[in-house]
């Protein structure tokens, strides 16, 4: 017998909802032996609103959990454990149809590891681009538009090149003190 961890589609929205049916089919059908464990891997992310700083959760990946099943010396999952996950209400099936491929244990060590650093160190919401336009929210320019230059995804910063007195000066930022501005809002 061997653990492999496999993706289960769910429909989009429903994620939350499929881990406390899944959890309660296991019980109540007791194959707490078979299927292991239910993981649905989310990440905090942080937004500013105003003054404050709000965390929440987003999940890494919409519309699928992990389940990690003991498998037969073959590596095939039990036919029991197969129809009861597929049968659970919102799963559309497996990843990869009735031939589900499991992960790689490479593969479900950097879901926890991108799931521990998010824990440590929530990221931003929102990711930004070179070249898009910002609006800055906070500080000594705040209202002024300017057009991102560069990116530090590690340090959450933005140089942002904004026109003061008819000069374009570069401005760092972080990803906290900006927000997006649509062409709606442009004109």
């Amino acid at each position: 017998m061997m653990r492999q961890w496999y993706f289960i589609h769910t429909y989009s929205g429903h994620e939350n909802k499929v881990v406390e049916s899944l959890n309660a089919r296991i019980r109540d059908l007791e194959l707490n032996s078979l299927i292991t464990e239910v993981k649905l891997p989310k990440e905090k992310v942080v937004e500013r609103r105003g003054d404050k700083d709000y965390v929440s959760e987003r999940m890494f990946y919409p519309g699928y959990v992990l389940v990690e099943i003991e498998c037969d010396e073959k590596g095939k999952i039990p036919d029991n454990v197969f129809h009861a996950i597929k049968s659970t209400p919102k799963v559309t099936g497996f990843l990869g149809g009735k031939q589900p491929t499991p992960l790689s244990q490479e593969e479900v060590d950097q879901i926890d590891r991108n799931i521990e650093v998010t824990t440590e160190k929530p990221k931003p919401k929102f990711s930004y681009e070179v070249g898009e336009v910002v609006r800055i929210k906070s500080g000594p320019f705040a209202s002024f538009t300017g057009k991102v230059e560069e990116v530090n995804e590690d340090k959450n910063t933005l140089k942002v090149s904004i026109t003061i007195f008819g000069r374009s000066t570069p401005y760092e930022l972080s990803f906290l003190e900006v927000e997006k501005v649509t062409f709606a809002e442009e004109d």
